[in-house]
């Protein structure tokens, strides 16, 4: 038993160190996806218009414990971001298909364009990890904008669905897509454009 007490002792650190409540949080979004693609595959839209808000909320929670109580890890740093785009694909692969029961649709030109963005840039972040200082190479103001907008736009496509037609859909929504459009043609050039700048620079 005494010589399997420093093994348990480093297995419990382990487990520390990877199960802290912002990681706790970051499975469950994650655990979420598969649940929130099943209700609205099958016209659930008000249970997936809250499972889709509920995940939006650890989002934001788990990054304040993270920074707020110093729980900031390694795994966390990779989980999280794979969370929010595994969820915003395939919210954005969801909205775009010509389902039945849904009244507000996300164009799938404006949805080809966000997934492109997204696995573009984690394409370039993972061939050139080497060649970035993570210090100055943090999400920008605009990255982080496009990202809410994203997040938002989605929700209202959600919860219009759940509420039914209404008659002025048909001004506001095309006006919600061309936002985003132009939000991430922009902020995928000033990434590629930073990327660019430091590739050069650490070369």
């Amino acid at each position: 038993m005494m010589e399997r007490l420093p093994s348990l002792l480093l297995d419990s650190r382990l487990a520390a160190m990877y199960l802290t409540l912002p990681n706790i949080l970051t499975l469950l979004r994650i655990l979420a996806v598969p649940v929130f693609a099943i209700a609205v595959w099958y016209g659930r839209n008000v249970e997936a218009c809250v499972i889709f808000a509920l995940a939006g909320l650890t989002d934001l929670l788990d990054g304040y414990i993270a920074r707020r109580f110093n729980q900031k890890s390694a795994v966390g740093a990779v989980l999280d971001p794979a969370a929010d785009k595994l969820l915003m694909t395939t919210a954005f692969v969801l909205l775009a298909m010509p389902i039945e029961h849904l009244v507000i649709r996300i164009p799938a030109w404006v949805a080809i364009l966000a997934i492109s963005r997204d696995v573009a840039i984690s394409l370039v972040a993972l061939m050139s990890a080497g060649h970035f200082d993570p210090d100055k190479f943090r999400p920008t103001f605009l990255g982080k904008l496009t990202t809410g907008f994203q997040l938002v736009i989605i929700s209202l496509t959600l919860l219009f669905n759940a509420l039914g037609p209404r008659p002025w859909y048909s001004f506001l929504v095309p006006w919600m897509h061309y936002l985003i459009a132009v939000l991430v043609l922009a902020s995928g050039t000033h990434y590629f454009f930073r990327a660019t700048v430091q590739r050069t620079e650490s070369s």
